[in-house]
C-alpha cells in the first residue's frame, strides 16, 4: 500500500465569503499502487492554485465548462509530475507529465490517456513553467491577445493591464509590447510590484491601485488614451481604465477576480455609466475562454516556448512557490487576498532530495 496526502474540499465559502483554511482539510490515506492497464502512477511535482479555482468553490460555478470541487474529495487543478510506475504504452518511468485536473495528493494512480507527456526542452528545463508562461495562463494571455486585442504594429497602440502582476496578466503585458504596442501600462498591488514589471518584464509604466487616484495616473500614464485593455480583475478599476478608452478600443474579458468572492453572475454587471462609455465609443468587450481555442494551443505553446528560450518573455518572477501540500491552503488565502505574485504553485520534495531543477528554486519567495 502507497502512503498519501491528500487535500480535500471541508466546506464552502459561500458566493458572498472569502476562502479560508479552515474550507480545506489534508487527509493522509493508504492506497493500493496496483495499476490496470493503460494506467500511470504518477508522483506530483508541481500544482497550480488560481483564481477561477474560487468559482469551483462553489456548488455552482456560473460556467458551463468548470465542474464544481465536491465536500469531502480530492480536489484538483492544473499539475505536472513524475511517473513512477506504468502500464500505458505511451508512458515511461521518469516522463514528465502533466493535467488540467490533477488531484491535489502527493500521489496518484492515472489513466494514461489524460496526461500529456511534457518535453522539459519545451520548458528549457523549469517544470514549473508548464503551469505558468508556457501553460494555461501563457496561452490565455496570447491567444487573448491575439484573437481579442486587435494589437497593430505602428499604429502607437497603448495598452492596459490590470492584476499586470499575475501570471497571466505579466505575460500579456510583455505579448503586447513584443506584438507593437507602443505603451503597455500595468496595474497591481505594490509599489515593488510596480518596478518588477518595468524593470524586469518591459512594462512602460507601472500602476499601484491601493496609493493615489487611479484615474489620476491612468491620465498620466496614458497621455494618448488606452486602445487595449487586459482585464483580469472587473470593479471599479475596470471602471476607470475603460471611462479612458479611444474609441474602437478593444476590452479583453479574461477574468474579474476582484468579483469572485461576491454572488453575481458572470460577467458581472457594469455600472450604467461604464456601459454608456462602451456604448457611445463602439468599444468592444468580448469574453474570452481559451478552451474554446484549442486547435491553436500546440502553435501557441511553441511560440511561447520559443520567447521565454530567446528571454524575450522573462518568468523569472511570475510565480509563487511554496513547498509541501499542507501550504496549498496557505496559498490559497494569499490568492484570493490580493497577495500573491502571479500563479501559486507549490512543489515537493521526496526522501529530503529536491525534486526540482535547480533554478526554479529561485522562484520561491
Amino acid at each position: 500500500m502507497l502512503n498519501l496526502k491528500r487535500v480535500v474540499l471541508r466546506s464552502r465559502p459561500g458566493k458572498n465569503g472569502h476562502p479560508v483554511p479552515e474550507n480545506f482539510r489534508v487527509e493522509e490515506i493508504r492506497k493500493s499502487p496496483e495499476l490496470k492497464e493503460g494506467q500511470v502512477l504518477v508522483r506530483t511535482l508541481f500544482l497550480s492554485v488560481d483564481p477561477y479555482m474560487r468559482c469551483r468553490m462553489n456548488d455552482d460555478t456560473g460556467a458551463d465548462y468548470l465542474l464544481p470541487w465536491r465536500l469531502d474529495e480530492c480536489v484538483d487543478g492544473g499539475g505536472v509530475g513524475v511517473v513512477e510506475a506504468s502500464k500505458n504504452k505511451a508512458l515511461s518511468v521518469g516522463n514528465i507529465v502533466t493535467s488540467f485536473n490533477w488531484h491535489w495528493q502527493t500521489y496518484d494512480v492515472m489513466d494514461g490517456s489524460l496526461l500529456q507527456k511534457v518535453d522539459p526542452e519545451l520548458v528549457d528545463g523549469h517544470l514549473s513553467y508548464v503551469l505558468g508562461a508556457v501553460g494555461m495562463p501563457g496561452l490565455t494571455a496570447l491567444l487573448g491577445v491575439r484573437e481579442k486585442g486587435h494589437v497593430t504594429a505602428g499604429t502607437h497602440q497603448t495598452m492596459v493591464i490590470s492584476g499586470a502582476a499575475g501570471a497571466c496578466g505579466s505575460v500579456a503585458g510583455q505579448i503586447g509590447r513584443l506584438d507593437g504596442c507602443e505603451r503597455v501600462v500595468g496595474i497591481c498591488g505594490s509599489d515593488q510590484k510596480c518596478q518588477t514589471l518595468v524593470t524586469e518584464l518591459g512594462f512602460t509604466a507601472g500602476i499601484n491601485y491601493r496609493t493615489g487616484d487611479i484615474s489620476s495616473a491612468l491620465r498620466e500614464q496614458c497621455p494618448r488614451g488606452i486602445d487595449v485593455y487586459f482585464d483580469n480583475v472587473g470593479g471599479p478599476i475596470s471602471d476607470a481604465v475603460i471611462s479612458q478608452m479611444n474609441p474602437g478600443g478593444h476590452v479583453i474579458l479574461c477574468g474579474q477576480i476582484s468579483q469572485y468572492n461576491k454572488d453575481v453572475p458572470y460577467p458581472p454587471p457594469l455600472s450604467e455609466h461604464t456601459q454608456d462609455a462602451l456604448r457611445r465609443n463602439n468599444i468592444t468587450r468580448e469574453r474570452f475562454v481559451v478552451l474554446n481555442y484549442l486547435e491553436k494551443h500546440e502553435e501557441g505553446l511553441m511560440q511561447l516556448s520559443h520567447w521565454v528560450k530567446m528571454g524575450q518573455i522573462k518568468v523569472n518572477l511570475p510565480q509563487s512557490c511554496f513547498q509541501n501540500i499542507t501550504n496549498l491552503l496557505f496559498t490559497i488565502f494569499l490568492l484570493f487576498h490580493f497577495t500573491g505574485v502571479g500563479n501559486c504553485c507549490n512543489w515537493y520534495r521526496k526522501h529530503g532530495r529536491g525534486v526540482l531543477l535547480h533554478d526554479d528554486r529561485r522562484q520561491r519567495r
